[in-house]
């Protein structure tokens, strides 16, 4: 059974419970299998990576065949704005949307969901998805200072690996969930100051265990999600948190995609 996302954000949880810790999220327009039921929970696995969880019952809309065979063929496109507004044409209601929702079947400023007909407002700048990885820079920057959530994955708090995705997915790129399945993606890269704008850099703890990711920013810098998205040095060592004056992530290696 296939089901969308229908509010600005929904946490994916661990167990289900509203008591178990979010694991991630799904956005506005983000389509999931459900697997299983239990009482007022649903197991659902995102059609974006695969992930799996538990969600609120409440908090999804079942869709049609027929409408999943349209979304799955049609054109994506994404909100690039911060924030925007979308009203139903059906009854009236208003949705916040949040950067990278999924708008389904759009065209001239309005989409679909199930049998409801929404039109974003002006402010909402809608843009089709495109392989941009140009821009992973740049849209890495709009969420400069977003505070660190964990299991985040919208533009109200994120955790390293969600920056990371939602930012490449924005640019046409779709990675796994979690850090230590991007590392394995793309190519390594030999040194720091070889590293280009965009590529992927990784840390471990001293087990060897993947457990940081962020954007390489050019000019030794890097920009990540920790305590918020921010920017900071890098060198072979790791991350130099300036505010701090010490290194608070050690390097693995660099990736490019």
């Amino acid at each position: 059974m296939n089901a969308i996302c229908p509010l600005s954000q929904v946490p994916v949880r661990f167990e289900p419970s509203e008591k178990s810790e979010m694991v991630t999220q799904i956005l506005f327009g983000e389509t999931f299998t459900v697997t299983e039921e239990k009482g007022n929970w649903l197991l659902i696995m995102s059609h974006l990576d695969n992930y799996t969880g538990w969600i609120d019952r409440k908090q999804s809309l079942w869709v049609t065949k027929e409408f999943f065979e349209q979304y799955n063929h049609r054109s994506r496109h994404f909100m690039a704005a911060k924030t925007g507004i979308c009203k139903c044409q059906n009854d009236g209601t208003h949705i916040l949307l949040t950067k990278n929702s999924i708008l389904p079947l759009f065209h001239k400023g309005y989409f679909e969901i199930g049998t409801k007909i929404y039109h974003t407002d002006e402010k909402s700048k809608v843009v089709p998805r495109k392989f941009k990885p140009s821009k992973v820079a740049p849209t890495a920057m709009e969420y400069l200072n977003v505070p660190y959530l964990w299991g985040g994955r919208s533009i109200f708090g994120v955790d390293c690996s969600g920056f990371v995705q939602v930012v490449y997915q924005m640019c046409g790129i779709d990675l796994p969930r979690d850090a230590a399945q991007q590392i394995e993606k793309g190519g390594g890269v030999d040194f720091v100051d070889e590293a280009q704008s965009g590529d992927l850099a990784f840390f471990d703890n001293p087990l060897g265990e993947i457990i940081h990711v962020g954007i390489m920013f050019g000019d030794g810098n890097i920009i990540h999600a920790s305590g918020q998205v921010r920017i900071d040095k890098i060198d072979h060592n790791g991350i130099f948190n300036t505010t701090l004056g010490t290194y608070t992530h050690s390097l693995r290696i660099i990736k490019r995609l």
